[in-house]
């Protein structure tokens, strides 16, 4: 007799997005008014703005926007509410800060107290990359002394732990820009394996210094007009953006005994790099569909029963292309016996929150499974030229529709690509509510 599957689901949820979106129906409603969340570059961080909006008189250089995807709360915190004190709040780099508050958000949205994991088995895998807060730390200044824990990539996961006093795993993974569903793999395999009975998986992206606009703005791939066109006939370039994104991460038989909501089933997550060949920063359509095709076999599933999925979809001229590739070849066979799979990608709404990016993507999925729509993609009513649509039964998702299930469970699909050649994909499996919660 073959023994059931104990799925690995995620019970719990919490994000933070541009546009001071900070509860779950918040940013619903954004993805399904097809709103954009982006506002002009944050007056009160003292960046050298002037000379950001000047680049492009220099030679090789292209145009910056006054526009991003920035968080309103940024700089807000309740040190003492973490037992955090002021003078090493001030210290510490904003993500650590914004992760705090959207792991408790994600804990209370599962129903678990936070206040009562003290001595708690529990795991905390986040997705974080560079930050430049705060004065350098071979400097005295004020600040010396908390500049360690202030400014340290681990510290985002290690606060989480720390304050709420869980012992499992804590670590910060940087995959650059797959960071955050990198951080989700580990989770899952860690709770699968035992190392922790549950676990918090999330990303981050607060930007600390305007390090990504000078960088892109000397590449010649940032969005010149302000917005993220992914995927478009009409993209110049990306935009960044900042936000988070928390999940519960568990056994489904822990969740039911506990009567935790069940948000969706992770039916696998891989992750795998390009390898040698093009330019590091240079996404790779054979790996990309190499992961793809791994994830798929791993979760079990045919590619013609997903309906929706979350892309990278940075906006770049270069990137868009490669990725449709290898999402074409992968899902979009065109006699597939099911409607083609709609795609789209929140960067579009909010721009690229690098590191958090993919979690934000993952949550979007989840939200439509329990919401059985499929929200639209901006810029999705003119698709870039450069992949044959013709030849494939992939589709942008343009307007809000109904996400009408397979044998009662809707299936997405979620990418993520990191600038230094690190994929990853995860495949998410939700039954209608009443089935997976019954």
């Amino acid at each position: 007799m073959t023994q059931a599957v104990d799925h690995i689901v995620i019970s719990g949820m919490a994000v933070e997005a541009p546009g001071g979106v900070e509860t779950l129906p918040e940013f619903w409603s954004a993805l399904a008014e097809s709103r954009e969340l982006i506002g002009p570059f944050p007056r009160n961080r003292e960046w050298p703005i002037e000379q950001l909006l000047a680049l492009h008189r220099a030679e090789g250089w292209s145009r910056v926007a006054d526009a991003g995807g920035f968080l309103a709360g940024a700089t807000e915190f309740d040190p003492m509410f973490f037992g955090i004190t002021p003078r090493e709040a001030v210290s510490m780099d904003p993500q650590q800060r914004v992760a705090l508050r959207v792991a408790w958000r994600a804990l209370e949205n599962a129903g678990i107290n936070p206040g009562a994991l003290d001595g708690a088995d529990v795991g905390c895998f986040m997705g974080a990359s560079i930050n430049e807060y705060g004065p350098i730390a071979g400097a005295v200044t004020e600040y010396t002394g908390y500049r360690v824990t202030g400014s340290a990539l681990g510290a985002i996961a290690g606060r989480i732990s720390h304050s709420l006093g869980l012992i499992g795993p804590s670590l910060t993974t940087d995959t650059a820009c797959a960071s955050s569903l990198t951080a989700l793999h580990l989770a899952a395999n860690a709770v699968r394996g035992g190392e922790c009975d549950w676990a918090l998986a999330g990303g981050v992206c607060v930007m600390g210094s305007p390090a990504a606009f000078f960088e892109f703005s000397k590449n010649n791939a940032l969005a010149v007009d302000g917005h993220c066109r992914s995927y478009g006939a009409d993209a110049t370039g990306t935009l960044w953006g900042e936000g988070a994104g928390v999940v519960i991460v568990e056994h489904e038989s822990r969740a039911r005994e506990l009567g935790h909501r069940i948000y969706g089933r992770l039916l696998a997550s891989r992750v795998n790099h390009n390898g040698k060949g093009a330019p590091i920063a240079v996404p790779s359509t054979s790996a990309q569909q190499r992961l793809i095709e791994k994830t798929l076999s791993a979760a079990g599933i045919r590619a013609e029963d997903i309906g929706l999925i979350e892309g990278h979809g940075t906006g770049t001229p270069v990137g868009d292309p490669l990725e449709l590739t290898a999402l074409a070849n992968a899902y979009g066979a065109p006699d597939r016996a099911t409607p083609g799979p709609r795609l789209g990608s929140v960067k579009s709404n909010m721009g690229h929150a690098q590191a958090a990016s993919g979690m934000l993507g993952l949550i979007k999925v989840l939200l439509s499974g329990a919401n059985g729509q499929i929200p639209p993609s901006l810029y999705a009513d003119n698709p870039t030229t450069e992949v044959d649509w013709d030849a494939t039964s992939l589709r942008l998702a343009a307007k809000l529709e109904p996400w009408e299930p397979v044998d009662g469970v809707r299936y997405g699909a979620v990418s993520s690509f990191g600038v230094a050649g690190t994929n990853a994909h995860a495949i998410l499996a939700m039954p209608v509510l009443e089935d997976i919660n019954a």
